[in-house]
């Protein structure tokens, strides 16, 4: 495809450059340290105090002792995060696991991109995350940039970037990977082990092993539950079952240093899930393999390097059906029996120090995916009469800059610009009978491309020591998924179709925050002072242009020419490009330390995300965004008490949301309790005790027409042991 062979020509000489950096290294140079730095908001390391965008950091410890099953859980404490819907990936269908940051998000395809160690986690088919195949113990620390990126990393990063770090094999200063070295490092382990209820069950283990020639990481992890039931109790039926699931996966890095300045990282996983979604007919399956290359140098101290390989080839499978009005008995509506898809991508990345403190960096990438959907739909006399095969190609790649400056004492500027090119080959979408084979729709779509330019700017200005005041602006842009340009899809009696026309989605975005840090002043003199105090506030505005959204069109009963028939109760949608939608907002943060035991923190946000032009669906003009809550908050506080006992409660509030683009299924507010206990029984062993939605509180997840309510995690008591070797 142009554009992934133009965006390659650009990558090449910079891997070429990579190359004779590693041929060229010279080998008696003494090896370099990392102090902690951040590269989510700049795509290179950046102490986090320069970041003139907004900017959370979680470590590999706030992570593991959340009191939550699931990693996006764990996340799920910032109120700015949030997946599609208000289930995380326990039950929710991998499909609803899109990422949305301070309300980018009305879809289940994530307008946030999410990484792992640089490379996207975003499906190539349809832009979820599949959070399941992330690990809990090999987690380093994450990188949550709302609003920013955009320039540094390019398509889907409109909504902000959510990066996530595999933990070092050898850790450095800031728990970050340290240059080579011909120092040996010692083997390590790390465990643990969940028993809970609904059969919850889990096992995870990450190995790191020194061999004659580098370093070897091998990570593991096993998870069943049984679940429970999806639809809330006033109307649950006999077809209602657990949502159940299983998943398992292995994942082997290996790091070698092929220069004393240059580190080769190759990573392979192989992935596996099952899952049922609610009723004995419903179930979904994914399967993964996936592999990269990295490779990263230093041959002077003002000059950095890296580079960037990897292919991911996937297929997932997932059947829907129609339930009866009094839930005892359903109807196989679809039958998506395979979805294969593929990715391949290429990355380099340089940044060049200046003197006077200056730094320049600059890189190109490419990604490319294909994908097709392939479906047996209209069932009739016990078997699906017709059959769909709906897909194509993609592929996006760009150039990008971002200098950073001392305008003046104490104030930094940053400008960035970003120039990419994007092209979609072979869509197509064909409908035909089994029997014979005779197609009732064959549509082949034209080739189309275009460019996109996104630019950003920055200033960051320390006025004291104890202050910081920030204000920063951007331009991002998303291409529809092949999923929201290819397939259409149907949910019980309701009926989403899709549209090979979509155009690019847009946002222009600015931020300006300040924050005030208090520092312990009874440190000693050249120890590190604790920050007693940090309270922040940011307020933020995003005009989102060509929104790709599911707008409703027709109401069943009835027969429609875009929808075919449309059962009672059910609604008939078609994603369209909504001309303009307005995020504005304010965000309060807090951070208590008044000893080194005892931590306390708080965060508000308030979204007001609100469709502002759609002239092919005026009735939602005003509206709400779907599933954008306008208020959210989060009570947070580890204490690390006497015995070695650790607590770690959470308290979240999340304010009531809409289901729909019109506003009238409505999810009530909920503030949901959870609870953390850890004690070290000794240097290496931990028990630990979560309890999640202590209070059973009722959590509102969906809500149909016909007033069917789906409903989140129910108190959940889990148990275990953690151990580190």
């Amino acid at each position: 495809m142009r554009c992934f062979h133009s965006s390659g020509l650009l990558v090449l000489p910079a891997l070429w450059l990579t190359v004779a950096t590693v041929a060229g290294a010279p080998a008696g140079t003494p090896a370099s340290q990392l102090e902690t730095v951040v590269i989510s908001a700049t795509r290179t390391p950046l102490a986090p105090e320069q970041v003139a965008s907004s900017l959370r950091l979680l470590g590999a410890d706030a992570l593991r002792e959340a009191p939550t099953t699931t990693l996006d859980g764990a996340l799920r404490g910032i109120p700015g995060f949030s997946l599609f819907r208000r289930s995380d990936s326990f039950t929710a269908n991998p499909t609803a696991q899109g990422v949305s940051l301070r309300g980018f998000g009305p879809s289940g395809a994530s307008r946030s991109l999410v990484l792992l160690d640089g490379v996207p986690l975003n499906d190539p088919f349809g832009g979820w995350v599949a959070w399941t195949k992330l690990p809990r113990e090999g987690i380093g620390h994450t990188e949550i940039v709302p609003g920013g990126g955009a320039t540094a990393w390019g398509n889907a990063a409109l909504g902000g970037v959510v990066h996530l770090f595999s933990a070092p094999l050898r850790p450095g200063p800031g728990g970050r990977e340290p240059a080579a070295s011909a120092e040996p490092s010692p083997a390590s382990l790390r465990f643990g082990a969940t028993l809970g209820d609904y059969g919850t069950r889990s096992g995870e283990l990450a190995l790191v092993t020194p061999t004659r020639l580098g370093m070897l990481q091998v990570l593991a992890r096993d998870f069943a539950t049984d679940g429970f039931r999806l639809v809330a109790p006033e109307r649950r039926g006999a077809i209602d079952v657990p949502a159940w699931s299983r998943h398992r996966w292995l994942t082997a890095r290996w790091r070698q240093a092929l220069a004393r300045k240059v580190e080769l990282l190759a990573t392979a996983r192989i992935f596996e899930e099952k899952r049922g979604n609610g009723t004995p007919y419903q179930r979904n399956g994914s399967r993964e393999k996936f592999a990269s290359l990295a490779l990263a140098g230093t041959p002077s101290d003002a000059f950095t390097w890296d580079a960037v390989a990897y292919a991911q080839d996937q297929t997932f499978a997932s059947t829907f059906s129609g339930v009866n009005a009094t839930r005892t008995a359903e109807t196989p509506a679809s039958d998506q029996f395979a979805v294969p898809s593929t990715a391949f991508g290429a990355a380099w990345t340089g940044a060049w120090n200046h003197a006077g403190g200056g730094r320049t960096s600059f890189g190109a990438d490419t990604r490319a995916v294909r994908g097709e959907t392939r479906e047996y739909f209209t069932f009739t006399s016990g078997a699906f009469t017709r059959l769909r095969v709906a897909g194509g190609r993609q592929a996006v790649g760009g150039i990008f800059a971002l200098h950073e400056h001392t305008v003046a004492p104490n104030l930094r500027g940053t400008a960035g610009v970003r120039f990419d090119g994007w092209r979609e080959t072979d869509g197509h979408r064909r409908e035909s009978d089994r029997a014979t084979g005779v197609a009732s729709r064959d549509d082949r779509y034209a080739d189309r491309d275009g460019t996109r330019f996104s630019p950003s700017a920055g200033l960051l200005w320390t006025p004291a020591p104890a202050w910081r005041l920030r204000a920063s602006a951007q331009q991002g842009f998303r291409r529809p998924t092949l999923n929201e340009l290819y397939r259409p899809f149907r949910v019980g009696p309701n009926i989403t179709e899709a549209n090979a026309a979509l155009g690019t989605e847009r946002v222009t975005s600015a931020e300006a925050g300040a924050e005030w840090t208090l520092a312990d002043a009874g440190a000693s003199a050249g120890a590190a002072r604790r920050a007693r105090w940090v309270l922040g506030v940011t307020g933020f505005t995003s005009s989102l242009r060509d929104a790709v959204g599911n707008v409703t069109l027709a109401r069943g009963p009835g027969t429609y020419p875009l929808f075919g028939f449309i059962a009672a109760g059910g609604v008939g949608r078609q994603r369209l490009n909504l001309e303009r939608i307005r995020v504005r907002g304010w965000e309060l943060s807090g951070r208590w330390s008044p000893t080194a035991e005892l931590t306390v923190t708080a965060d508000y946000l308030y979204d007001d995300a609100v469709v502002r032009r759609a002239a092919l669906a005026p009735g939602i003009v005003g509206k709400r965004l779907a599933q954008v809550p306008r208020d959210s908050a989060a009570l947070g506080a580890r204490w690390r008490g006497p015995g070695g006992i650790t607590f770690t409660p959470r308290v979240r509030w999340i304010g009531r949301q809409f289901e729909d683009d019109e506003n009238q299924l409505r999810l009530g507010a909920v503030v949901v309790a959870d609870l953390g206990v850890s004690r070290a029984l000794t240097p290496h062993l931990e028990l630990f005790l979560a309890a999640e939605n202590l209070g059973d509180a009722r959590i509102e997840t969906g809500r149909t027409a016909d007033g069917i309510v789906n409903t989140g995690t129910p108190r959940l008591m889990l148990g275990g042991l953690r151990g580190s070797w």
